[in-house]
């Protein structure tokens, strides 16, 4: 039987292999607004995985909606020669739920292309620092932490929290939308504890990283682990 942290790494290695497959069959050209771009994708995870399901709606944000976070609805926009973009799907691959996030840059834009490169970075400097801390930390400490990181890469910080519980579909559904389910800054319980029914938690790390005087933002998420 295999254990619930295999199934979330299951489920994002699949999502993983999707993300590769837009890059290599190119479907980010220019020209296509996001809604165009967003159902080619989905076509793409039914193709390969069967996918139907996903647990939250499907992003796809370029140019100066990558300011947006998550809850906000802008307006559909057509991508440009040099634009930025980001997505963030959720799909689900047999019950169990994957969140990947991840930013694009069409042309050679260096500050763009610095953002994308950022991003991940500091993504990956948090992983880290989360590995090293988890038995001490609360959702509050890393949320702050995530702050400071956007200000040593010279970034504002784009969301009022950095990630969330994920787990077996819908896991919303299960454990609520309280804000100790997120890594927010006013969740001071700590990101170890185990959740109501005394089961173990598992976090999606998401950094949005913003420009407001170019309007841009960069965004990156994936499992903890």
């Amino acid at each position: 039987m295999t254990t619930p942290i295999a199934n979330l790494i299951d489920a994002q290695n699949k999502a993983l292999e999707l993300f590769n497959s837009i890059q290599e069959i190119e479907l980010i050209v220019p020209g296509k607004t996001e809604k165009q771009l967003n159902t080619e994708i989905y076509d793409l995870a039914f193709k390969l995985f069967g996918i139907k399901k996903y647990w939250h709606k499907r992003i796809v944000r370029s140019g100066k909606n990558t300011l947006c976070p998550y809850k906000e609805n802008p307006p559909d926009l057509v991508l440009q020669n040099d634009d930025v973009l980001f997505f963030d799907f959720g799909p689900v691959f047999e019950n169990w739920e994957a969140d990947i996030g991840k930013t694009f840059v069409l042309g050679n834009d260096t500050f763009k292309l610095k953002l994308k490169i950022d991003v991940e970075k500091a993504w990956n400097e948090g992983r880290e620092f989360y590995l090293k801390n988890k038995f001490d930390i609360t959702g509050a400490d890393f949320y702050n932490y995530t702050k400071k990181l956007a200000l040593k890469y010279g970034w504002d910080y784009g969301n009022h929290h950095c990630g969330h519980l994920i787990g077996n579909f819908p896991h919303e559904e299960i454990i609520g939308e309280e804000i100790i389910n997120y890594i927010h800054p006013e969740n001071n319980l700590k990101m170890n504890e185990m959740d109501k029914n005394g089961n173990e938690r598992f976090w999606i790390y998401e950094i949005h990283f913003v420009n407001f005087d170019r309007e841009i933002g960069g965004f990156f998420e994936q499992l903890l682990f």
